[in-house]
């Protein structure tokens, strides 16, 4: 996936997708298929994360 593309992006999209990618490839049988979807799946949500969707701990200021 071109990188351009994925910022492009909105923040909710990427982490809806990839939460969507993931259940998707946890369904599959093991094998090499699987094995790039989870890799896409994580991909998808570094790609949110860096955007600034963060999980920050209670306590700790968001990340910027």
């Amino acid at each position: 996936m071109d990188k351009k593309k994925v910022e492009d992006r909105p923040q909710r999209d990427l982490h809806s997708e990839a939460l969507a990618a993931l259940e998707k490839a946890r369904a599959m049988p093991h094998g090499p298929a699987r094995s790039e979807a989870l890799k896409r799946a994580g991909l998808l949500q570094n790609a949110a994360d860096m955007q600034g969707l963060t999980f920050a701990k209670r306590g700790r200021p968001p990340k910027a």
